[in-house]
C-alpha cells in the first residue's frame, strides 16, 4: 500500500511541478525560474513537514508522511531539471547565469528547508 501512496503523490507532485514551472517559464524565459521556484517551495514545505513529523505531529499518519513528503514533494521538486538547466546555461556561454543558478538554488533551498523546519516547529507549540 505504501507504493500506491508514493506513486499517487508522485504523479500529483509531477503535474503540479510541470504546471508551476511552465507558468513561470512562459513569463520569464531567460532563466529557469520555474525550477528554482518549485525547488525552494518544496524545500520549505518538506522542512515544515519534517519538523512536524519529528515532533510527533505526523507520527500517527504514516501514509500522510509517505504521500506528502516522499510522493507529492518528491515529485514536485526536481534536482535533475536543475542539473540539466545549469549545464545548458553553461554550454550556451552563460557561465555567470549557470553559477548564479547553482548558488541561488542551493542557498535558497537550504534556507527554505530551515525556515520550513522553524515554521513547522511553531505548529507544535
Amino acid at each position: 500500500m505504501n507504493y500506491f501512496w508514493i506513486a499517487f503523490g508522485g504523479a500529483l507532485g509531477s503535474v503540479l511541478r510541470f504546471t508551476s514551472s511552465e507558468w513561470f517559464q512562459s513569463r520569464w524565459p531567460s532563466f529557469p525560474w520555474g525550477t528554482l521556484f518549485v525547488n525552494v517551495l518544496g524545500s520549505l514545505l518538506i522542512g515544515m513537514l519534517a519538523a512536524m513529523s519529528e515532533a510527533g505531529r505526523l507520527s500517527d499518519s504514516f501514509y500522510l508522511r509517505t504521500f506528502l513528503m516522499i510522493g507529492v514533494l518528491g515529485g514536485f521538486t526536481t534536482f535533475s531539471s536543475f542539473s540539466v538547466q545549469t549545464l545548458l546555461l553553461a554550454r550556451s556561454g552563460a557561465e555567470l547565469m549557470a553559477g548564479f543558478n547553482v548558488l541561488a538554488s542551493i542557498s535558497l533551498c537550504l534556507c527554505a528547508a530551515w525556515l520550513g523546519f522553524v515554521l513547522g516547529s511553531q505548529f507544535i507549540k
